[in-house]
């Protein structure tokens, strides 16, 4: 009996519920290791190791031998290349996001009440199938000064040439040593004074054949033609022969007028007394003119160049022009997003304020805004941490002479470490900057998707 008691105390150990419970829970946390071990190796090498190698390296000179501590946080903030990339990113940061919001939430809004709203949707997510690089080149090109390329600048040009006539001489100019004396304003006149009775003509150059009006006359005629005792006349005529000869300064039978052209009789005092435009032969008339002494003009505005459009990628324009080729972009993004959640608001609190009376706007500034706000937010949050990051839309679009004027903090942080300055040491400290402004984004967007799990 006691040989059976000893045999029942020393059996095999316990196997209950809760050992086995431990052992499932083993299992699952080694399998799951095992399962994240790749992903996290990648992680690690391409994430971690960079950001620990960069804040090393940003403590070391260019070439990377020399300990400089924080010299480069230092330069960093003296740079005046460094101190307008942190201002143009704080205005990427301040108007992107905020512009692409609110754009994302009115289009969200207004494409319920489209018929065709999923066509729309797809239309305006399109150009995010585009990468960055195809649209910097598509804005690029948009954006080009010559309104021959730019469709902007040629949209421009002919809004401006429909209520603003251009001059069709931009390149006329007097043929000098023939009594016409140029203006600094870009104007032309006679040497001298003339009285009533006396003919004035214009000899220009400078103008192709092929530039002049197809409704141009001979001006031979009509330089023939005496002037009257009360009258100044004369023409304003192309100086030049079809096919070699004639003579400078004298209108020859084969040279034409030049039509369209304004002329002025300024009295003495400076002041326009007559203002006329030459007929289709160039010829021009001042009629029952006082007596006295008038000097001709030909005022600037004959010569003025064409309008040009708008210089979208100068200094001044090129950072709202790269900002605009961003919302281009992302606001089918925004209006997604925005859209999903707006999917999934309760239709009864917007139908028992449309049955109280309220009107679309008041619904929509009241309820819809303060219910779609975590959307929102999120969407703002997500887009400030992409735009703290741009690189391409700014590096492809802004040219060589402004680069610098467009300048953003990634850009920057390339240029200094491989677009010339071969300093990685002052790159590396840019990098931690940015590094640093984006954390406290992306650890808010964090807590929120833990907030909204829970």
């Amino acid at each position: 009996m006691t040989s059976t008691l000893v045999k029942e105390t020393v059996g095999p150990p316990s196997t209950g519920p809760a050992t086995r419970a431990r052992r499932s829970r083993r299992r699952a946390r080694l399998g799951a290791v095992l399962f994240a071990f790749p992903a996290l190796l990648l992680l690690g090498a391409l994430v971690v190791y960079p950001v620990l190698f960069s804040v090393g390296r940003s403590f070391f000179d260019a070439s990377g031998t020399r300990f400089v501590g924080a010299d480069n946080y230092t330069e960093m903030f003296r740079d005046p290349a460094t101190l307008k990339a942190v201002r143009n990113t704080a205005i990427w940061v301040v108007v992107a996001p905020t512009l692409l919001t609110g754009l994302g939430l009115v289009l969200a809004v207004l494409v319920e009440k489209v018929r065709w709203a999923t066509a729309f949707k797809l239309l305006l997510f399109m150009p995010m199938a585009v990468s960055f690089l195809a649209a910097g080149i598509i804005f690029r090109l948009a954006y080009d000064e010559d309104p021959s390329k730019g469709v902007l600048n040629a949209a421009v040009v002919s809004v401006h040439d429909a209520f603003k006539d251009t001059s069709a001489y931009p390149t006329a100019r007097a043929r000098d040593g023939h009594g016409l004396t140029a203006s600094p304003d870009g104007s032309y006149r006679t040497s001298g004074r003339v009285s009533p009775g006396t003919s004035v003509d214009f000899g220009m150059v400078g103008i192709a054949p092929a530039d002049v009006p197809a409704d141009a006359r001979s001006a031979y005629p009509a330089a023939q033609r005496t002037a009257a005792a009360d009258e100044v006349g004369g023409v304003v005529y192309l100086d030049f022969t079809p096919g070699g000869g004639g003579k400078q300064g004298v209108v020859d039978r084969k040279e034409n007028g030049l039509p369209g052209m304004r002329v002025e009789a300024v009295d003495a005092h400076g002041s326009t007394a007559a203002s006329t435009t030459t007929a289709a032969d160039g010829s021009y008339r001042f009629s029952d003119l006082k007596s006295g002494t008038y000097t001709v003009k030909l005022p600037a505005s004959n010569f003025a160049q064409p309008y040009q459009g708008v210089s979208w990628l100068g200094p001044a324009l090129v950072t709202p022009a790269i900002i605009g080729a961003y919302l281009w972009i992302w606001t089918g993004f925004a209006m997604v997003l925005i859209g999903a959640g707006l999917a999934a608001l309760p239709r009864d609190a917007l139908e028992a304020a449309r049955i109280d009376g309220a009107n679309e706007w008041q619904i929509f500034r009241r309820i819809t805004v303060p219910l779609l706000a975590p959307v929102l937010t999120v969407v703002f949050v997500t887009l400030v941490i992409n735009v703290m990051k741009v690189f391409d839309l700014v590096y492809i679009i802004a040219p060589g002479p402004v680069q610098e004027d467009a300048t953003v903090l990634a850009t920057q942080m390339w240029l200094v470490s491989f677009g010339g300055g071969n300093n990685q040491g002052l790159g590396s400290a840019l990098g931690v900057l940015l590094l640093l402004l984006v954390i406290p984004a992306m650890a808010f967007n964090v807590r929120r998707f833990r907030r909204s799990q829970r």
